[in-house]
């Protein structure tokens, strides 16, 4: 009785419509009939862990997709034979393969969202992939009516002399039908097959003059396909072939046949794992569609649905509603005019409890929580019978009194238009002394009524709550809200004077109206006028709520960009300190190389100048740090502007030391420029610079070498560095060097070429050998480079 009276509720409830939604998810046939068959859980452990699996295979979905489940079929009468020994065909064991690249398939999906950890986790590591079978399969089985030549090495030959000998045949068969004696009688000169003999269609009256065995004869009887004598032979000895050839397919059907039975039992495994893998994925997508979440599931008896849609309503029609029972009140009275949306709210409770249930995702929001019950237990709709001879009052009070005999502590229990179709006075006592019984065994109930009887119940009785569906009076249209606390109004008079009725009727009607009930309708109407007051005001805060929390984003927002503009000034700040210190140093180790220079120098009167050079260099130099660090800009002051670019030649002024000097080389991207001053080489910037009005000097004239040179005024270093380059560049710089150093009276000179493979320091070595200038040479000791370095004395 109880299976049967479930069964009722759940049609009533449309459940079964759940179940074809979701069973259009379902790729196998087989996972398709599992959710044709679903339906809700004896606990709530497996409830629960059937909503954990859909709940991770939505997850899965997000992050990587969903896998696919298209070549999921049945395969356990072919396994079952195979097991057995027998012989399968090349479409069944194509079948199978195909099962198995998708077993595979399921198998590499999991391997890649292996960091994810989920609860199905079980399922895909149960699945055992046979690669190696299903290769031999696809490499065999070409289609379901074509092996592959090379599924076994004598099904290639057989296949090689069947072509060899069927062009025998033809060209044998092409001779006779070019051949003048017997094209005459052919029907037309073309080689055809009958019976699986190459024949030719010879006319029906030359039959005696083509001597040949004959296999068939037109439809007309115009023409006979004869075979002739010639190439019976070689069209047996084709037969022979075809036969072996069917032979040794039959042979690799059944090695592979025996090769599948070995493995029968895994791949039934692996097929039933996959099912239910198709079946979770199927329940994950259909939540998808439905824009569904996973409720909290409880067994305290109370339910709290937040934004909850019915699920076969098209989801941009659909109001969300807040339906809550259990807790503070276990009887919800629903009342509010016809097609307010009542029996909606009521099977969105009832539907959405029995989804939960099953494991499936239910389309409400975040935070919602609904309590497991033993059964949902619903009278909905008219089911009036006339063979039962039913009126609509008795099937509904038929279906009552199952429930009535059935219904728990933890039973949810949902009627619809509670005590219609009778006397209302005895319809709403009735309906009373049924809420007073049911909530006395525990259940949980939701009604919906008319009956203003039912409201004063609910107002005046611990454990029960009023609920409506309200109604725009000003717009005559349902809002399809459910206002939980607040008692329906009846708006007859309202809707039908809005309509047009006649006042006159309208006072008359509410004159009829006994004061009992008038006085009742002011207090709802009075409850309605503060409620609409209290929503207008909750909105209200809500508003400012928002406005204050766009404005405390802002203000987030605001001081995060101040910070982090700080953070990057400050980072500026080190990045322009950073350039500094790297400037100093680089224009502190010039100065330290100048100095090195100015030991070097032995003439007093070239050292004072180049000690004044470095003092104005210094100078200057400090100057641009002092402006580098200083961020407050001066004014620009008057300075001395060149009348144009320098050019080699050009006689300059270094204003700093007040010498002259000759330009070498013109300014490089950092503006210095290379001057000649007396002896002295130097890099000056050119804002150091002012042109003489003197001609430039003439860099083509011919000057008379004077031999009378001041060697105390020459500078040169004692040693070369050589290294980099080959043997021609470095002999030309060595060459260079040597009569610099005879310039300046050194007696010794280091020349410094490195080890490397020996080959510059021989080329050097060999040219010190033969050079006029120098006395001796040898190598580096410990020390002065040992062979890296050689050591030469000048004469």
């Amino acid at each position: 009785m109880l299976e049967k009276l479930i069964n009722k509720s759940l049609k009533a409830l449309e459940y079964n419509r759940i179940l074809e939604l979701l069973s259009e998810e379902c790729s196998s046939p087989e996972s398709i009939l599992l959710a044709l068959s679903l339906t809700p859980f004896d606990n709530m452990q497996e409830a629960v862990e059937n909503l954990s699996q859909t709940d991770d295979a939505c997850r899965l979905c997000v992050r990587f997709g969903a896998p696919s489940f298209k070549g999921i079929r049945n395969q356990t009468n072919a396994l079952h034979r195979a097991n057995l020994g027998s012989m399968l065909q090349a479409v069944e064991l194509l079948e199978i393969c195909i099962l198995l690249a998708n077993i595979r398939s399921l198998k590499r999906y999991h391997e890649s969202s292996g960091a994810e950890s989920t609860c199905l986790d079980g399922f895909f590591k149960r699945l055992s992939p046979n690669k190696f079978l299903e290769d031999k399969i696809s490499f065999a089985i070409i289609s379901e009516e074509e092996i592959s030549d090379g599924a076994s090495a004598e099904l290639g030959k057989i296949r090689r002399q069947i072509k060899i000998t069927g062009a025998r045949v033809r060209e044998q068969l092409d001779k006779i039908i070019r051949s003048p004696a017997y094209s005459k009688y052919l029907q037309e000169p073309i080689v055809t097959i009958r019976q699986g003999r190459f024949v030719v269609p010879v006319k029906a009256e030359c039959r005696s003059d083509v001597p040949g065995l004959v296999h068939d004869t037109s439809s007309s009887g115009a023409t006979i396909f004869i075979e002739p004598m010639s190439v019976v032979e070689t069209n047996n000895d084709l037969k022979v072939l075809y036969s072996k050839e069917e032979k040794e397919v039959e042979r690799i059907l059944f090695e592979l046949s025996a090769q599948v039975g070995e493995f029968a039992e895994t791949i039934k495994d692996d097929m039933q794992t996959a099912v239910m893998l198709d079946f979770i994925f199927a329940r994950a997508k259909l939540a998808f569609k439905m824009k569904a979440s996973a409720p909290k599931l409880t067994e305290n008896g109370i339910v709290e649905l937040r934004k909850a849609r019915h699920p076969l309503i098209n989801i941009k029609k659909a109001v969300p509603v807040d339906i809550r029972l259990g807790g503070e009140f276990d009887c919800l009275v629903i009342t509010g005019p016809n097609t307010g949306g009542k029996t909606v709210a009521l099977k969105t409770l009832g539907l959405l409890s029995l989804m939960a249930m099953s494991g499936l995702m239910i389309p409400a929001g975040d935070n919602s929580s609904i309590s497991f019950f033993n059964g949902v237990l619903a009278d909905i709709g008219d089911e009036q019978s006339i063979e039962q001879s039913l009126s609509t009052f008795s099937s509904h009070m038929t279906n009552i009194i199952d429930i009535l005999s059935d219904c728990g502590p933890n039973t949810l229990v949902l009627l619809d238009e509670l005590g219609s179709g009778t006397d209302p006075v005895e319809g709403a006592a009735l309906a009373v002394a049924i809420l007073e019984h049911l909530k006395a065994t525990g259940a949980k109930v939701a009604a919906t009524t008319h009956y203003a009887e039912l409201k004063v119940y609910a107002i005046e009785t611990a454990g029960v709550e009023n609920a409506c569906c309200e109604f725009d009076v000003q717009s005559l249209k349902p809002t399809f809200r459910l206002l939980i606390g607040v008692p329906g109004r009846s708006n007859a008079f309202a809707i039908s004077q809005r309509l047009g009725l006649n006042v006159n009727i309208i006072e008359r009607a509410k004159d009829l109206v006994s004061s009992e009930n008038s006085r009742f309708e002011d207090v709802v109407s009075g409850l309605e006028e503060k409620r609409q007051q209290m929503e207008l005001e909750k909105q209200q805060a809500a508003n400012f709520r928002i406005e204050t929390q766009a404005l405390q984003q802002e203000a987030e927002k605001l001081k995060k960009d101040i910070e982090l503009s700080q953070e990057k000034e400050l980072e500026r700040a080190r990045q322009t300190a950073r350039r500094i210190v790297e400037k100093s140093r680089a224009q502190a180790q010039t100065l330290l190389d100048e100095l090195d220079e100015l030991k070097k120098m032995r003439d007093s009167e070239d050292l004072s100048t180049l000690r004044e050079l470095a003092k104005s260099q210094i100078s200057l130099r400090l100057k641009e740090l002092e402006l580098t660090a200083d961020p407050v800009s001066e004014k620009n002051q008057e300075v001395y502007k060149l009348p144009r670019e320098l050019i080699t030649g050009d006689t300059v002024l270094i204003t700093s030391i007040s010498k002259k000097g000759t330009v070498l080389k013109v300014a490089d991207s950092s503006g210095n420029v290379e001057v000649q001053a007396g002896i002295i080489k130097t890099r000056v910037h050119i804002s150091n610079l002012q042109l003489l009005t003197e001609k430039k000097a003439d860099i083509n004239k011919k000057y008379t070498v004077s031999t009378n040179i001041d060697r105390s005024k020459i500078s040169a270093k004692a040693e070369i560095d050589i290294r980099g380059q080959n043997a021609e560049e470095a002999l030309i710089e060595l060459d260079r060097f040597i009569d610099d150093a005879q310039l300046a009276s050194l007696s010794l000179i280091s020349i410094i070429h490195g080890k490397g493979t020996g080959v510059l320091r021989s080329a050097v070595q060999q040219h010190l050998r033969a050079h006029r200038s120098i006395k001796s040479y040898r190598l580096g000791r410990y020390g002065e480079g040992e062979s890296g370095v050689t050591i030469a004395q000048l004469k």
